[in-house]
């Protein structure tokens, strides 16, 4: 009977102990994920400069992508608007938390709110049930966003200056607003003082919404090594609104590779930050190597990885 009185007694403890060891493991989770936030930040750039300097080749491709789309934008894109996005019917139901609800953050309402509400439960989750990786892929794809609208909203945009194309192209009598042209190489103007809200001024290249979805794909892709679900859930958040984009294709195939260049830099400079980069990025290397010798003449193939 005695000892089953200090069970009883010991037992609230002990799981009060218990309970208090796994809040300070998820605390000390949680705070480490903000730590490599933080100390990631300075090589995230790093790695985007890498992705552009070190494949010379692959970024020449890119960039002869842009440029050819660039050339023939006008009958691409008056394909695209009559034959894509007059097919494509279907909307989402609106999702807006109240306290955002006359929020000006572009982010926080319409069809983006899919995308950001949805990286916010993954976060909030993760962080009450200590899922790190889950913290670690929000984290991450809210970065790439901010990173995206500074680097499309601020600079690039403002760069290239260009116009937006009307949206009807294949009837330009039915247009009338001026901030829109049916001349695609009607770049460097002028954005009337806008810059990081929507603005339609000056601001068609790149796409912002192409940016950002892609660059949120491709960290939860890299992080959970699939492309079905992120790429699919990006798409259909993206092709829901398709119609309000108003953008060049080309604009919005620009953006695209500047988001997965955002995206995976991303990854990489946490994965670097974690420690775990040489394990996610094993190299692979094959060589063949002649043989000559008094025993044997051929060739000696080698495999490391």
């Amino acid at each position: 009977m005695k000892k089953i009185i200090i069970l009883f007694i010991l037992l609230p403890l002990l799981c009060f102990a218990q309970e208090k060891s796994l809040l300070s493991r998820r605390f000390h989770t949680a705070f480490d994920v903000i730590k490599n936030l933080v100390k990631s930040t300075p090589s995230d750039f790093t790695y985007m400069g890498k992705s552009i300097t070190q494949d010379w080749k692959k970024t020449a491709l890119y960039t002869g992508i842009v440029a050819s789309l660039v050339l023939l934008d006008k009958p691409i894109t008056t394909f695209y608007q009559s034959e894509i996005e007059t097919r494509i019917q279907y909307s989402l139901p609106k999702i807006t938390l109240g306290i955002f609800k006359n929020s000006s953050v572009v982010w926080l309402g319409g069809n983006n709110a899919y995308m950001t509400y949805t990286t916010g439960a993954i976060y909030f989750g993760s962080l009450i049930t200590g899922y790190e990786k889950g913290q670690y892929v929000a984290v991450n794809a809210f970065k790439s966003v901010v990173y995206s609208t500074l680097i499309t909203q601020l600079i690039l945009k403002t760069a290239f200056g260009r116009t937006r194309p009307y949206p009807n192209l294949k009837n330009p009598n039915l247009n009338t607003k001026l901030d829109f042209t049916d001349d695609p190489f009607d770049f460097f103007n002028s954005r009337g003082g806008v810059y990081v809200q929507s603005s339609e001024r000056g601001s068609a290249m790149p796409s912002l919404h192409a940016t950002a979805f892609f660059a949120m794909a491709k960290v939860f892709q890299m992080e959970f090594d699939n492309y079905w679900i992120p790429y699919g859930f990006m798409a259909a958040v993206f092709m829901a609104d398709i119609k309000s984009h108003r953008h060049w294709v080309s604009d919005m195939v620009a953006g695209g590779i500047i988001g997965t260049i955002i995206g995976r830099s991303v990854v990489r400079s946490s994965w670097k930050a974690r420690g775990l980069l040489a394990n996610k990025e094993k190299a692979f290397n094959i060589e063949l190597n002649p043989v000559l010798s008094a025993r044997f003449t051929g060739v000696n193939l080698s495999v490391k990885f």
